[in-house]
């Protein structure tokens, strides 16, 4: 598959601040992406201009292989983090009203709401005003009518916002099947257990530069040290250290164990097989744990983010 979507030298200024600076990033079709960044990084702005709300000083966005046209919104599917639903108006006669200017007929509005109020449980909503929800349940109507439209591209801005676990896990898993049926899709967050779950993309801006951008596989290969965590039990935890000393980066680890382990991260040459420290441990010692240490999305987001502060 190709990309959906293509934005090249995105760049953009409000007066004299700088929201993107040259920014180029490719969503592949039917992906789960990740757009990162802190607070302020320029995340939103990005969305907006996808979204055709804003527009780029410099730079395009190519969607299907042409460059972005405002007939294309109706492609789009858009869940902004400031919600947008009318706090006095009934969820159902909202719903509808809002299916109608995505143009879906008001039979096709009615069989697509009463498929997805069904599914997530919540018909009895339909006579309730928006300000009788809960923040939690504003959000599942408002979820409900940004995929209402079948679109291909569907653009979450902080979707878990305001759900427990249990209705947080119910929208992730939503979220899957949708991509499952042919969906694109890109969201931005910072739950970064959200993105280890979900995103086999991201991309981190900070300070309205791209600063990573590629496979969570690929650049997690890039950020790991070779450093391994063993949980090791011997007869005397002070020669083996100073053996193992001698020869790698040695450090206490802090991993959960069913053994009263010597717990260590041990970090080996760049030149140096898993296979070689697992052969010499076991001379040293009995090896009850050991687990290469894979850096997560959260430790590469605070080490990229901090180094370029």
């Amino acid at each position: 598959m190709g990309n959906l979507l293509v934005a090249e030298n995105i760049s953009k200024q409000f007066g004299d601040f700088t929201a993107l600076n040259d920014v180029s990033i490719a969503i592949p079709e039917q992906s789960i992406f990740g757009l990162l960044g802190p607070n302020g990084a320029g995340k939103t702005t990005f969305l907006r201009i996808i979204n055709q709300i804003t527009l780029p000083d410099t730079g395009t966005v190519y969607f299907r292989g042409k460059p972005l046209h405002p007939n294309d919104v109706g492609y789009i599917g858009y869940l902004p983090e400031e919600r947008g639903l009318y706090k006095s108006m009934k969820v159902g006669e909202q719903a509808l009203y809002l299916a109608r200017l995505k143009g879906l007929s008001k039979a096709q509005a009615k069989e697509r709401l009463e498929y997805w109020f069904n599914k997530l449980g919540i018909t009895h909503w339909w006579d309730k005003k928006i300000q009788e929800l809960s923040k939690g349940m504003a959000q599942k109507v408002q979820f409900v009518i940004t995929v209402l439209h079948k679109p291909v591209l569907l653009i979450f801005d902080e979707p878990f916002t305001g759900f427990d676990p249990v209705n947080a896990d119910i929208i992730k898993n939503e979220i899957l099947q949708l991509r499952e049926e042919g969906a694109t899709i890109l969201f931005s967050t910072h739950r970064m257990e959200s993105v280890e779950e979900l995103c086999e993309h991201i991309a981190l801006i900070h300070k309205s530069n791209k600063l990573l951008d590629g496979k969570v596989a690929d650049i997690k290969r890039l950020y790991k040290s070779n450093t391994f965590e063993v949980g090791l039990t011997t007869s005397s935890e002070a020669a083996l250290l100073e053996d193992l000393s001698a020869k790698f980066i040695v450090e206490k680890a802090t991993f959960k164990s069913l053994n009263q382990d010597l717990k260590l991260k041990l970090q080996i040459p760049a030149d140096a097989s898993p296979n070689e420290l697992l052969h010499y441990l076991i001379t040293k010692a009995q090896v009850n744990h050991f687990v290469e240490v894979i850096p997560s999305v959260n430790d590469i987001f605070i080490k990229t983010v901090t180094q370029n502060a």
